[in-house]
């Protein structure tokens, strides 16, 4: 006879949570084909419908909301059990879960997730890069990356360096054609390179400079929504970029691309990695934030 498993109840909770079998089956590690038939199972078991399910859209049915509601608790009682057993390891092993931006995960990367795997190979890290805020603990992660004020207050944060600038930049080539802009108004006889916002809104570049705060809702001829793409697009000389000035450091140092309106880019809030004050953290959680907080010390030694 079967007999539904701790798969199959984690299955329904990571569909009920992203609303749609291909981002659960992702999250879960299997194809979309094999969670369809795992939830077929369990659906044709319990004698009722747990999702109401279209070409567009997946939702929970009044049996599968009330089924959530009843096991979503007794699943998170089991999960801190084991997380119980596993903070009782003396060698870091498993896998350990990570959400952050793209250009948070190329900075933290080398100094700090390369620098754990080769302490700690029987870890494995999942690194998850998307541009929204997610629930980190709702979402099944066990760490967050993002800039110290979007931090949710309810978490334990370290911080991973000193406040990050920005920087406006174009290519030698574009600058060979256009003045630079001394002000940020001259933007708007510029090109630029647009950005969308994960939710998506078009981001306003920002400057301040004595107090005085401006936004410049520039033009140009392509709307991107990652840096990486941006940088490319500046460096052939399709307009100006507005970036964090760590992705394009080496850039401006080889004079790839010139930097302008330098007194007008403010800094804004450093890096954090973040988790919940659980009281049972697994032995790979306490040695990533261990790691971490020496980063986090020898950043700040370097800075004396």
């Amino acid at each position: 006879m079967y007999r539904p498993g701790l798969s199959d109840l984690e299955a329904v909770i990571a569909i009920s949570r992203r609303a749609s079998f291909r981002a659960a089956a992702l999250d879960l590690g299997m194809s979309a084909t094999a969670l369809s038939s795992a939830i077929g199972k369990l659906e044709a078991e319990l004698g009722v419908r747990l999702f109401n399910r279209t070409t567009r859209s997946v939702s929970l049915s009044d049996a599968g909301r009330q089924f959530v509601e009843t096991v979503a608790p007794a699943l998170d009682s089991i999960n801190g059990a084991m997380d119980a057993v596993r903070s009782r390891q003396d060698v870091p092993s498993g896998t350990l879960r990570i959400n952050a931006f793209a250009e948070a995960a190329r900075e933290i990367l080398s100094p700090l997730i390369l620098d754990y795997l080769r302490r700690y190979p029987k870890v494995h890290i999942d690194l998850v890069t998307e541009g929204r805020l997610v629930d980190i603990v709702a979402d099944g992660f066990d760490i967050g990356v993002r800039v110290a004020d979007l931090v949710p207050s309810d978490m334990i944060a370290i911080s991973l360096g000193s406040p990050r600038r920005f920087a406006v930049a174009g290519s030698p080539d574009y600058f060979r054609q256009r003045p630079k802009p001394m002000v940020p108004p001259d933007l708007l006889e510029h090109d630029c390179i647009r950005v969308r916002l994960p939710n998506g809104a078009l981001f306003k570049w920002q400057f301040e400079k004595a107090g005085q705060s401006v936004q410049i809702d520039v033009t140009g001829p392509i709307t991107l929504d990652e840096a990486h793409l941006a940088r490319t697009a500046v460096l052939e000389g399709v307009g100006l970029g507005f970036f964090m000035e760590q992705s394009i450091r080496e850039d401006l140092a080889a004079a790839r691309l010139i930097r302008v309106l330098d007194d007008w880019t403010p800094s804004s809030p450093g890096l954090c990695i973040y988790y919940p004050g659980r009281r049972n953290a697994s032995a790979a959680l306490r040695a990533f934030v261990s790691l971490a907080r020496g980063l986090s010390t020898a950043q700040n030694q370097g800075k004396g």
